[in-house]
């Protein structure tokens, strides 16, 4: 895709009205729709975001993200930054305003989730990239982004199963995955 083609995706993006219920993102150019999450999913999102002090960090569930020099405008699953930082309005946050985004795979996003948003956000220079999958029950801490646009990645991967607590550097403390479900008769995949 051109330039120009990306430019005037994003701006058809912008205007985008999604019929009510679906999620939309632009991921490279691309429109991307997804239906409402599944219950373990949200369930799993709100245990994350409990565990995440408010006094220091503001914790945003789908918040659209900019990111520099991609035609891309993400919306992950949970956005951490400090609360100092938190413009006070505005549809799209900048990513270098992010210190960590969170996403829960589901049965339709796992190459986006594994793939393409993990170069997005590397791209973006966000610092942490927290992926929680309830369909292999571990999730996979990437941080220490480099590079640029699809070649983007995240230079440090850890994996813990779910159950075992996942050190978050930022925003500094231990998450514990205990209560995280998981998703019944899913076919296992093959990422990361």
């Amino acid at each position: 895709m051109t330039a120009v083609d990306e430019r005037g995706m994003t701006k058809f993006f912008e205007e985008f009205e999604p019929p009510e219920g679906i999620k939309v993102e632009l991921l490279r150019g691309v429109i991307v729709m997804m239906a409402s999450p599944d219950i373990v999913h949200n369930t799993i999102v709100a245990d994350v975001q409990d565990q995440i002090p408010r006094q220091r960090w503001s914790r945003l569930q789908t918040q659209d993200v900019d990111i520099l020099d991609e035609a891309s405008e993400p919306v992950p699953d949970l956005v951490v930054m400090e609360r100092d930082l938190l413009p006070d309005s505005g549809r799209l946050l900048p990513s270098s305003l992010i210190t960590m985004v969170v996403e829960v795979v589901s049965k339709s996003s796992v190459h986006q989730d594994y793939v393409v948003k993990r170069s997005i956000y590397a791209g973006g220079k966000i610092p942490a990239y927290l992926i929680l999958d309830p369909i292999m029950a571990h999730c996979v801490l990437l941080t220490k982004p480099a590079g640029r646009g699809e070649d983007a990645d995240y230079l440090t991967q850890e994996i813990v199963k779910f159950g075992d607590p996942v050190l978050l550097e930022d925003p500094g403390l231990e998450l514990d995955t205990s209560e995280f479900g998981t998703f019944p008769n899913v076919r296992p995949h093959r990422y990361p």
